[in-house]
């Protein structure tokens, strides 16, 4: 049977497009308050959306190839996946 996409790109792709749809509606939300502190809040609130999509969309991902790569590689990639999400969160 033919199939367009691969289901792990699919999976990546939909995640990614529900993570913008997210930050367009907290951009949007801020302007209909048109509020400084309701806009921080809705801004606090997207710093965490940020981080979750991206260990989703690279655990998908790493599933995706795993039959593909070595064990090495793929501690690797989490390892930059995690100096990635210390640098977000340090200050």
């Amino acid at each position: 049977m033919f199939h367009l996409f691969e289901k792990a790109v699919l999976g990546m792709a939909i995640l990614r497009i529900l993570s913008g749809s997210i930050e367009i509606t907290a951009a949007i939300l801020m302007l209909k308050f048109n509020q400084i502190d309701k806009a921080l809040i809705i801004n606090s609130s997207l710093a965490l959306v940020g981080p979750l999509v991206l260990i989703a969309t690279t655990t998908i991902g790493l599933i995706g190839i795993a039959d593909k790569i070595s064990f090495g590689k793929i501690l690797w990639i989490l390892l930059g996946v995690a100096f990635i999400l210390i640098g977000i969160k340090s200050k």
